[in-house]
């Protein structure tokens, strides 16, 4: 590999001030059509959900937005901190909600699911959509997903757990902007850079366990997903190598299904 820079991907100034409003109405608007009476939002002590309270926040004021952080046995004790510090900053009201009783009822009724890594760090994201639909069902509310366009385009989020939301207001935002606009917002420079994780299991990363840094697979999926620009142009343009660009490529084609309603058969009549 060469020292190419990555690829940048980040907004002008003009652009992110436009970006920033725009979401910011779109949270608006989808509280209005709702007729809620504020958002609720999962807190991780990342910045994906920090850039969504904050953006929450502006648009809709502290008293509007609820988080809840919602800990398990495999969940950084710092990345929980810095959830309740984001809600202390923002002045919004939250709660922490353990997961790990309502995971444990679930492998005591499936216990044989015991110890399967993934299985059971999707039971954990999806208990957590459970408690967020819970709190914004009881309060009038609409939960406000975390995902960004990243993220999206390669199904990395659990089907009904994270990706479990009544809207995506990061969701045209690659992870590289989405720290831009985050670092814009006033966010601590700490949970800007912080390494993400989804705590499915204990010592995850997400890029890792996705194989490449997040500045390249912005660069990836801009290119050769988004764009048309043919996989080995891509890999020369982002500085990786083709198999990293065919591993995104597979990545998205096989989540498809994560990105659409549940089929139905065409109708016949």
């Amino acid at each position: 590999m060469s020292d190419i820079e990555p690829l940048d991907l980040q907004f002008s100034e003009k652009e992110l001030d436009a970006q920033r409003a725009h979401i910011e109405t779109f949270i608006e608007g989808q509280l209005a059509d709702a007729n809620a009476e504020r958002a609720v939002i999962g807190l991780s002590g990342g910045v994906d959900s920090t850039t969504t309270a904050y953006l929450a926040v502006e648009a809709l004021g502290a008293e509007s937005v609820h988080g809840l952080v919602m800990p398990g046995e495999v969940s950084d004790a710092d990345n929980m901190s810095d959830a309740e510090r984001v809600a202390e900053t923002l002045g919004i009201e939250y709660d922490v909600l353990e997961i790990n009783p309502i995971v444990d009822e679930f492998l005591d009724a499936v216990p044989e699911a015991e110890g399967d890594q993934i299985a059971v760090g999707n039971a954990r994201a999806r208990s957590r959509a459970v408690l967020l639909y819970l709190v914004a069902n009881h309060e009038s509310g609409l939960v406000l997903g975390t995902g960004n366009r990243t993220e999206a385009a390669i199904g990395y989020f659990t089907k009904y757990g994270d990706g479990a939301v009544d809207c995506h207001p990061l969701g045209t935002l690659y992870k590289q902007q989405v720290r831009q606009l985050a670092a814009d917002l006033g966010a601590a420079t700490d949970l800007v850079e912080k390494t993400p994780t989804a705590g499915l299991w204990a010592g995850q990363t997400d890029e890792e366990e996705i194989g490449m840094d997040y500045d390249t697979l912005d660069a990836v999926i801009a290119l050769t997903i988004d764009g048309s620009v043919p996989p080995a142009a891509t890999a020369e343009i982002a500085d990786t190598t083709i198999e990293n660009v065919e591993h995104v490529r597979d990545l998205h084609a096989a989540s498809e299904h994560k990105r659409h309603v549940p089929p139905a058969p065409d109708a016949l009549f």
